[in-house]
């Protein structure tokens, strides 16, 4: 089982990636997908007059501050228009694409941190009424019930909390979980970029191998989201997945290609 894990940056190359899946399908590759959308609810946001705020943690990372308002935004943007974009464009290409939010069937469930601790100039403060989680669980049998009656599962945040509220769950992690659950033999996370680079952004610099032990070491060469990656793809490491791959999604064939070597791999 290969897990896919695509992130929600416009350059992305979604018709490569869907050719790319059912290419990979018809060679008997067994496959799951995962997709972020952090790009279009951000202009989302704009449009509706919400924009997106960030905030810092006491630990230094950045995360979307998630009000109930940018929650209701986020289920319009992940769990409407572009889930069902990504199963439109597998079902006109011959995969039976089944979209559903981590809520659903509460496949993503996790503990919801309605407040936040956060540090503003150098102040700490306390945010209440937020709605972000953790994924610690995965319904796997709901998935292993999809998967054998033919089903292509597509995966989107956000998640369950405990009560059964809607939590906002960072993608990558949910998709370490998931890989995690299903046993996968890789976790493939496609990104706006070729891979980790040591220079950010400079591509001539990309680290193309990390040992599995010292994945967390290589931390500080992530920029921006590839913080939140390279903290996936440990705890995917740690879950018993065999490797991870962070590759390029702007190009052709590119889970075929990170399988056969291209990218960064974690293993």
């Amino acid at each position: 089982m290969i897990v896919v894990k695509v992130g929600g940056g416009t350059s992305l190359n979604i018709d490569a990636v869907v050719a790319d899946l059912v290419a990979l399908r018809a060679s008997g590759t067994e496959l799951l997908l995962v997709h972020g959308g952090a790009q279009t609810t951000n202009a989302v946001a704009d449009a509706l007059g919400h924009p997106a705020q960030f905030v810092t943690s006491e630990t230094g990372h950045v995360s979307r501050r998630t009000d109930r308002r940018t929650l209701e935004i986020f289920e319009m943007v992940y769990c409407g228009q572009l889930n069902k974009m990504w199963v439109e464009k597998l079902q006109t290409s011959g995969i039976n694409a089944v979209g559903l939010s981590g809520l659903d069937g509460r496949i993503f469930e996790g503990t919801r941190k309605d407040t936040l601790r956060i540090r503003v100039d150098g102040r700490r403060m306390v945010l209440r009424d937020d709605w972000t989680g953790t994924v610690e669980r995965v319904n796997l049998e709901l998935l292993n019930l999809l998967i054998g009656a033919g089903y292509f599962p597509v995966l989107t945040p956000p998640g369950s909390s405990t009560a059964g509220e809607a939590i906002n769950v960072d993608g990558d992690r949910a998709a370490a979980m998931v890989a995690g659950a299903v046993k996968a033999d890789a976790l493939v996370i496609l990104t706006d970029q070729v891979g980790l680079l040591r220079t950010f952004p400079d591509e001539s610099t990309l680290i193309s191998e990390i040992p599995k032990g010292q994945a967390d070491r290589f931390m500080e060469f992530a920029e921006g989201r590839m913080k939140k990656k390279v903290m996936g793809a440990v705890e995917a490491i740690n879950e018993g997945v065999g490797k991870v791959i962070f590759a390029d999604g702007r190009t052709t064939e590119p889970i075929t290609k990170a399988l056969a070597g291209s990218g960064t791999h974690i293993s």
